[in-house]
């Protein structure tokens, strides 16, 4: 609000220090532990077994073991608290952490494909039955991890992204138990650089939908859960608005949306209810139908958008 406009007004105090994550920290500690103790279990099953499906599974654990850690640490700012310049405290670094996330699943995708397509070009004589002893140790420990995690994930993109990439770490478990159980019913080399080859396929739609979603979020568009022509009409229809402009809705990080919008607003309604009574109106409007936890309002009479306009030149 610009300086001199007497007439804003806040409502929802300050903006809460915490994040959706923080309450699953605990589990995130876990489920990288897990994931540490899993990544150790296929590199040495990997190189016994001579199998890339199971090095590559390995492989995205470890970076599954950073995204954790990041996330981890991006919980840790974020729950720095608010200063004088930085007004929202390090809330964004969760956003940022779940943008690195997609970076390195993306990443661990590529250099999987790529090697799926070097082992069918160049096959090695995998051992099924060690695979299969080792691949089963890590869908175990994955089903334990997304158990933790499985609640975590509807309300923090951070959470998610961790979420996902041990989803991804089950779904390539499976995979590479199928691919050894056909090597050893049927000696059928190719099935584990076809294994290494669908695990890299299944990384990349669930990482580009996180990534949609984080860059939202960073580009600061309306929460996906808050319609604005909605939240528009809904302001309108209140007695005495006559407009309203500036609207504005974003997300600070996951489970603090914002909303701050300009209404015009008679003056006679002014006289009559006064400021306080209208500004309560207003966040009740917003409070009874839409998620949004902070909103800050500038109430005008109308005509003041002119003027307001021309002092900005």
């Amino acid at each position: 609000m610009g300086a001199g406009h007497d007439h804003g007004h806040t409502h929802g105090g300050p903006p809460p220090t915490g994040t959706a994550a923080a309450a699953y920290a605990g589990r995130l500690r876990i489920a990288l532990t897990i994931t540490l103790g899993v990544m150790v279990l296929e590199i040495v099953g990997g190189v016994l077994a001579d199998s890339l499906a199971l090095i590559a599974d390995a492989a995205h654990m470890a970076t599954d073991a950073v995204g954790l850690a990041m996330a981890l640490l991006a919980i840790h700012f974020a729950g720095r608290p608010a200063t004088v310049n930085r007004t929202f405290g390090y809330a964004r670094a969760e956003i940022l952490a779940a943008l690195a996330n997609c970076l390195l699943l993306l990443g661990v995708g590529g250099y999987l494909l790529f090697e799926a397509i070097d082992r069918f070009l160049h096959p090695a004589d995998t051992k099924g039955g060690v695979v299969v002893a080792f691949a089963l140790v890590g869908l175990v420990a994955n089903m334990v991890s997304l158990s933790l995690l499985v609640r975590g994930q509807k309300e923090s993109l951070n959470v998610r992204g961790a979420y996902l990439e041990v989803v991804a770490d089950a779904l390539g478990s499976m995979t590479v138990l199928v691919s050894a159980g056909i090597i050893m019913a049927t000696g059928w080399q190719a099935a584990d650089p076809i294994a290494s080859l669908i695990i890299g396929l299944m990384i990349v739609p669930r990482t580009w939908k996180l990534l949609r979603e984080t860059l939202n979020v960073l580009l600061e568009a309306a929460p996906k859960d808050v319609d604005m022509a909605e939240v528009r009409e809904h302001i309108l229809a209140l007695p005495g608005v006559e407009d309203v402009h500036d609207l504005h809705a974003w997300t600070i990080t996951s489970g603090m949306p914002v909303l701050s919008a300009h209404v015009v607003v008679s003056q006679d309604v002014l006289d009559a209810v006064g400021n306080e009574k209208m500004l309560h109106h207003l966040q009740g409007c917003l409070g009874h139908h839409f998620d949004v936890g902070h909103c800050t309002f500038q109430l005008e009479p109308v005509g003041h958008a002119e003027h307001e306009a021309r002092l900005c030149h």
